[in-house]
């Protein structure tokens, strides 16, 4: 593996079925200090995130809720799932559950899984409780669509 890409087996780093890396996280918990940084990170708040010292950009999406603008949400995911072939990639949202996994199902989606099977996917390979609510599982599939 190259060593731009996250170790498999690190907290909230699930692997697509392409072999692509990604870490899913809540800010609300502190970067573990010795691991690695991300190279990119897209952000899934309310409110816009402090800045980080990697490039990210920022989904207006409030908790619970879908994002404000899902053609900028689509095309965000999309940049962050073709840079998860080369870079250290992160999704985030506070608590690294509902958008977070809601994201991540995303990318599994452009990934090749079948959008009515994402979210178990993600649940099963990242966190049981990905994906919270009716609404962002009716996101991820209509999500669909090809790259």
């Amino acid at each position: 593996m190259s060593e731009g890409l996250w170790e498999e087996g690190r907290p909230g780093v699930l692997r697509l079925p392409s072999g692509r890396l990604v870490r899913g996280r809540g800010l609300r918990r502190p970067l573990d200090a010795a691991g690695p940084r991300p190279t990119y990170g897209v952000y899934l708040l309310g409110r816009r995130p402090p800045s980080v010292p990697w490039n990210w950009d920022w989904i207006r999406w409030p908790d619970f809720r879908l994002p404000t603008d899902p053609d900028t949400a689509h095309s965000l995911l999309t940049q962050a799932w073709r840079r998860a072939a080369t870079e250290r990639v992160e999704l985030a949202c506070g608590g690294g559950r509902g958008r977070t996994g809601t994201a991540l199902a995303c990318l599994a989606v452009l990934d090749g899984v079948p959008p009515q099977e994402a979210v178990d996917f993600v649940r099963r390979a990242y966190d049981r409780r990905a994906v919270e609510t009716p609404w962002q599982r009716g996101f991820v599939r209509r999500f669909g669509g090809g790259v």
